[in-house]
């Protein structure tokens, strides 16, 4: 009798332990699928995020166009700011409307300051193209160049062009983005203003980016993705006489960075990049200068 009384008992300790941890087994089994619901839910929503970072046309050739940029534009742009090599600042219109430009300006706008393909454009521009070629126009011209990176990498990249034309940059892209200028890593067709190969490039690149990492520079040369274009400013009436600014100032117009020079300029002709290696041709761009070929 003891024996069965015994393992009776037993039996009943073991259902009633049993029983509540079945119980709360179960019950806790909603709160767990609750917290994984609600862990997964932001999931989607980053992976809009970076999707939305993309470029629309990053993989490929981009669609863009030749458009001018409208007198709107350029008048919420003249007072952006640019960089020298020394890091001063001076606004978009003084380079090309500034006291003492030229009444045409070509403005040239670059990929990354360690861009073998631009590097070889302004070595094969510079070549053909000389300041004393351009002032001795019928309507004197001149060009400004323009890139996106650190302004202290400005100094190495006119020695490795031998570029006599000034260099600025605008590291935050305002004027690259407002100008229609967009992103692509494609390289394209070759152009003839390609001397080096595509290897010999891009180990010059490389070994430029090395160079420069004492000074904290290496990384600093702008967005990789960017490419640029060719923007000629004419005075909106070319033939007008040049003004005479008087001795005492009347009819300066003042900037931020010094007087202006007289009257408004518009962009006549532009070219915008579609690839990595598609500045205009050289022989082209003479016969938009009034150059020939």
């Amino acid at each position: 009798m003891a024996t069965n009384t015994d393992t009776a008992n037993a039996a009943a300790k073991v259902s009633a332990t049993s029983t509540p941890r079945r119980s709360a087994d179960t019950a806790s089994l909603p709160a767990l699928q609750t917290d994984t619901s609600n862990q997964r839910a932001p999931t989607p929503q980053k992976h809009s995020e970076v999707d939305a970072e993309q470029p629309k046309d990053f993989d490929g050739e981009v669609t863009t166009n030749d458009e001018l940029p409208t007198a709107e534009t350029l008048k919420k742009l003249e007072d952006h700011l640019v960089l020298d090599k020394e890091g001063r600042s001076r606004t978009f219109r003084s380079l090309y409307n500034g006291k003492n430009s030229a009444r045409r300006v070509l403005v040239i706008f670059i990929r990354h300051f360690f861009c073998g393909n631009c590097q070889d454009y302004l070595r094969t521009l510079c070549e053909s193209i000389t300041t004393h070629d351009l002032l001795r126009l019928p309507v004197s011209a001149s060009i400004v160049v323009i890139g996106c990176g650190d302004p202290g990498l400005i100094q190495m990249y006119t020695e490795a062009t031998d570029c006599p034309f000034p260099i600025y940059t605008d590291p935050s892209r305002e004027l690259f983005d407002a100008l229609g200028m967009v992103k692509t890593l494609t390289l394209g067709t070759r152009p003839s203003y390609i001397r080096r190969s595509m290897v010999s490039n891009v180990v010059a690149s490389v070994f430029q980016g090395l160079k420069q990492v004492p000074a904290g520079m290496a990384t600093r040369s702008g967005d990789h993705r960017q490419v640029g274009g060719e923007f000629l400013f004419e005075p909106v009436d070319l033939m007008s006489p040049i003004l005479e600014v008087p001795a005492g100032g009347e009819g300066k117009e003042e900037g931020p960075d010094g007087e202006y020079g007289p009257g408004v300029k518009k962009v006549v002709w532009c070219h915008r990049m579609r690839t990595t290696r598609d500045h205009t041709e050289i022989p082209k761009l003479r016969k938009v200068l009034g150059m020939g070929s």
